[in-house]
Order: structure tokens, then C-alpha cells, then sequence
């Protein structure tokens, strides 16, 4: 074999060598962007699956948030209402002694004891007072005013003494009393026919 023989097949065996290194540096290169778009795509993956329990726990969280709120509002309102009205039972029971007060109060006058008079009026006074600061009210009904089923009770009906009065209260018989918005006694009257 000569030299250029031997040179060329050198040449040739470099080539195919050479060859066969470009090949493998292909396919690794081809194998590292696959596993890197792999990689990728599993970053990517792992990112939305991430932004999707996350986004998950945010609406949870919002949810629950906004059910407690809910929660706190209701029972504040149910708080506040108790504590209006925890006091009626109370306050229903003083009723008949206000009554009470009234009827004395009117038999004093008669007698004209003036001292007497006015110490009942001062504990009158007190009593109404502190029973007002919890909240009662008395309903404002008067001779001529027009029977409402609604805030009224009618015990009877009498002919009217005035044709003015047909149809409307004549007397009052009993005071009503309301605590807060509420009517815990409604007022007794006697109406016209």
C-alpha cells in the first residue's frame, strides 16, 4: 500500500469516525432539547397545576371568609334584638302596677291631699322614667281617633254619644305600651257605632 493509499484511508476512517461523532452529538443534542422541552413542559405543568390549587384554596378561603362574616353579622343582629327584648317579660309584668299608679294617682287628686300627691307623682315619675330608658313606650290614643284593627283592640261598641264619633274611639280603657318597635300591650278601647 502506498503512502497515498494509506493517507486516503486514514482520510476516510477519520471521516467515518468523524461522521459517526457528528451523529452521536446529533442524537445527544436531539436527546437533551427533548428532555429540556420535557423538563419544560413538566415545569410548565407542575406550574398551572400549582396555579390551579392555589387558585382553589383562594376561592375556598374566600368562601369560608364570607360565610363567617355572614355568621358574625347574624348573630349580632340576633344579639342586638335579644337584648331589646330581653326585657320584655320584665317590663309586661311592671305594666299592671303603671296602671296601678294611674288609678291612684286619680283617687289623691280627689282626695286633694296635696303632699301625698306629689311624693306618689315623684315615684310615679321615677318609675315611668326608668321603665322609658328600657325602652317603653306609651301608645298616644285619644277620644276621636280612628279604630285601627291593626294597633288597636276594641272591647266593645257602644252607640256614639256624637255623630262624629261613629266609627272612631270613644274611650280608652286600657293604655297600650310599645318596647322599641314592638307592641307588647295594645290599648283597650270602646268604640262607636
Amino acid at each position: 500500500m502506498s503512502e497515498k493509499e494509506h493517507k486516503e484511508e486514514n482520510i476516510s476512517e477519520e471521516e467515518v469516525i468523524k461522521d459517526q461523532v457528528e451523529d452521536i452529538l446529533d442524537e445527544a443534542i436531539e436527546k437533551a432539547d427533548t428532555q429540556e422541552d420535557t423538563t419544560q413542559n413538566e415545569e410548565v405543568s407542575e406550574k398551572e397545576t400549582l396555579k390551579n390549587e392555589l387558585e382553589k384554596e383562594k376561592d375556598k378561603f374566600l368562601r369560608l371568609f364570607a360565610e363567617f362574616e355572614n355568621y358574625k353579622r347574624r348573630t349580632s343582629k340576633e344579639r342586638i334584638e335579644l337584648f331589646k327584648t330581653a326585657s320584655q317579660d320584665v317590663i309586661v309584668a311592671m305594666l299592671p302596677v303603671l296602671d296601678d299608679f294611674d288609678r291612684a294617682l286619680n283617687e289623691i287628686n280627689k282626695a286633694k291631699d296635696k303632699e301625698l300627691l306629689k311624693g306618689v307623682e315623684l315615684i310615679n315619675n321615677k318609675f315611668r322614667e326608668t321603665l322609658r330608658a328600657k325602652g317603653l313606650e306609651q301608645m298616644e290614643v285619644k277620644e276621636g281617633d280612628t279604630f285601627d284593627s291593626e294597633i288597636h283592640e276594641a272591647i266593645t261598641q257602644i252607640p256614639a254619644p256624637k255623630d262624629k264619633l261613629k266609627g272612631k274611639i270613644v274611650d280608652v280603657v286600657e293604655k297600650g305600651y310599645k318596647l322599641g318597635d314592638r307592641i307588647i300591650r295594645y290599648p283597650k278601647v270602646v268604640t262607636g257605632k
